[in-house]
């Protein structure tokens, strides 16, 4: 199995965990387990996700992400999960 970390942070709007979810679907990607809070009009996901099924490389999601996120107007990131744990070990 390998884990990616997406998170997903911007201004709250209809449809953002649909149009993530739906992308993820598609190619193949399996989520593991999600977390999302709204605070003050801000909304805030974090995924773990299982890229091991994906009909894409990780390099493709990334771009795919960034570009979705750029269409609905929020940020999004995917991290491998061992340069997640890495950067956040401190």
């Amino acid at each position: 199995m390998k884990k990616c970390v997406i998170t997903v942070v911007g201004k709250d709007t209809v449809g953002i965990i649909a149009k993530v979810c739906t992308y993820l679907a598609e190619t193949g990607i399996n989520i593991l387990d999600i977390s999302q809070t709204i605070v003050s009009g801000y909304f805030n996901m974090m995924m773990i996700v299982d890229v091991s099924g994906s009909s894409k490389t990780f390099d493709e999601v990334g771009t795919d992400l960034d570009n979705l996120g750029t269409e609905i107007g929020v940020a999004i990131k995917c991290q491998r999960e061992e340069i997640f744990d890495m950067m956040h070990r401190i």
